[in-house]
């Protein structure tokens, strides 16, 4: 029988080796590092510099924190590794599943004239831009080749309320197609509830159709971002509201806002218009650069740094109202945290890696053309093709799924190999944009010291670790926001 040994032995320096991990300043005091499967953890200056050199005392109180979130190990050990590997596989899991959502844009025509629009709308009464029973069928045919278990279709336009024949058309159609297929299928309408009846409503209660709206905040707000004849977008927005909650159940209308810069000054008020009106989270939602949002150069009325401002007083307002005991999460920072708290992937598109233009998410156009993203669609309607995939009376589903245009977007937007995304610590949590980077800067990679994109998400990344490291309530707080998605 072997012996103790002496408690010497076990004192002793050990050897240890790094596993894969970067950092960078959080403040003047403090350094966050994170490693490939998105852990994190924070240091003081004064010992990040022991770290990397392998002379970090055993004693430290950091040691056994780093080795249970993998960023070192002893020089023996195997398990660390596969530890490791399993957290990435498991993270990049998604990837496998291929295309989920798929998007219909119906129709062009539109009851609203908002001057941040991204799409090149048209008039209530241009049939022309609308969808045809020949594009849904292909279409479909397209949707069904994904190996996804799960397929979203979602209506967009646009108003799809102006061609709702083509969205009854459609899901019947789908519906009958999946008797055989088995998979997961759900619908979303993206609509303005301005046009809300109670056809739709019966329809929409007997194929359990989600609704997906937009508010901007109180009436005079929402009345000036999303203009209509009678200037009454709020009024029927409200009134929309109360009759689909009431025939489709509570949590089926779902809102979305967008900041332009008469919203700067008034983040409180339109989180509180949210929460008057009942709904749980709110989504701080930058200007996009596309369509009517570059024309009327609402897309230039602010920049990054006095959108981080709105965000970060928003955030604190409603940080305020969890700790009160008011549930209410701000949505872009819950999709976050998930990357962050947690082993989960929310698959949101605009931080996935690589991109989820194509392999996430779709685009059929009312002309047969396929994009990779919607935001892609809305570069097209600039007139800019770049992310233009074919058109599915053209192509077959291998010829534009495996076209150059989605192939070399993916490849550029592999965020461990772009330049200096490879080198961030933040990358765990971000994704590349190409549409974004190709729109702004002509290169799908972008220039990163200049891309508004890295500069809000960096800013987004830091604020949510300073708080949480700064505030334990904070933390239990953003845990539940993230274990929510």
């Amino acid at each position: 029988m072997s012996k103790f040994r002496k408690l010497e032995f076990y004192e002793q320096q050990r050897p240890y080796d790094l596993l894969p991990f970067k950092f960078d300043r959080l403040n003047d005091d403090e350094y966050v590092i994170t490693n490939m499967a998105g852990e994190y953890h924070v240091i003081p200056e004064t010992l990040l510099e022991p770290l990397i050199s392998k002379t970090l005392p055993l004693s430290s109180e950091l040691f056994p924190t780093l080795r249970a979130k993998h960023f070192i190990r002893f020089t023996t050990e195997q398990a660390p590794l596969q530890l490791l590997a399993l957290k990435v596989r498991t993270r990049l899991s998604r990837l496998a599943q291929f295309t989920n959502l798929h998007i219909f844009v119906v129709t062009l025509r539109c009851d609203h004239s908002c001057p941040y629009c991204q799409v090149s709308r048209q008039s209530e009464n241009t049939g022309e831009f609308d969808m045809t029973p020949q594009m849904a069928e292909k279409s479909l045919d397209f949707v069904f080749r994904s190996p996804n278990p799960a397929i979203k279709i979602e209506f967009q336009g646009g108003e799809p309320l102006l061609n709702f024949e083509m969205v009854k058309y459609v899901v019947v159609e789908a519906k009958k197609r999946n008797i055989k297929e088995g998979r997961d299928l759900q619908f979303v309408i993206a609509t303005t509830l301005s046009l809300l009846n109670d056809e739709v409503l019966a329809f929409c209660k007997e194929h359990n159709i989600v609704l997906s709206s937009s508010l901007d905040g109180p009436m005079d707000l929402h009345n000036a971002n999303r203009p209509r004849p009678g200037r009454d977008s709020h009024q029927r927005f409200e009134e929309g509201l109360e009759k689909a909650r009431a025939a489709l159940g509570f949590d089926q209308v779902s809102a979305l806002m967008t900041t332009t810069d008469k919203s700067l000054l008034r983040v409180r008020e339109i989180i509180d218009e949210y929460l008057r009106l009942g709904f749980d989270g709110i989504f701080l939602r930058t200007l996009s650069p596309y369509g009517f949002a570059i024309k009327t150069k609402k897309f230039m009325s602010y920049d990054t740094d006095r959108w981080l401002e709105f965000y970060k007083e928003g955030l604190d307002y409603i940080i305020e109202l969890n700790k009160s005991g008011v549930r209410f999460v701000e949505q872009y920072s819950s999709l976050v945290l998930t990357k962050m708290l947690t082993s989960s992937d929310p698959g949101f598109v605009d931080l996935m890696n690589p991109a989820g233009a194509g392999i996430a998410a779709i685009v059929f156009n009312y002309d047969g053309a396929v994009y990779a993203s919607d935001e892609s669609r809305m570069l097209a309607e600039m007139g800019d093709h770049t992310f233009r995939l074919g058109n599915i009376i053209e192509q077959s589903y291998e010829e534009i799924i495996l076209s150059d245009q989605l192939l070399d977007a993916l490849e550029n937007s592999f965020t461990l190999s772009a330049p200096m995304c490879s080198d961030c610590a933040f990358e765990p949590y971000c994704g590349a944009e190409p549409v974004f980077h190709h729109a702004m800067h002509n290169d799908m990679v972008g220039r990163k010291p200049e891309s508004s994109f890295c500069k809000r998400n960096m800013g987004i990344f830091k604020h949510l670790i300073g708080l949480m490291e700064s505030d334990a309530h904070v933390k239990r707080i953003f845990m539940g926001w993230a274990n929510r998605c």
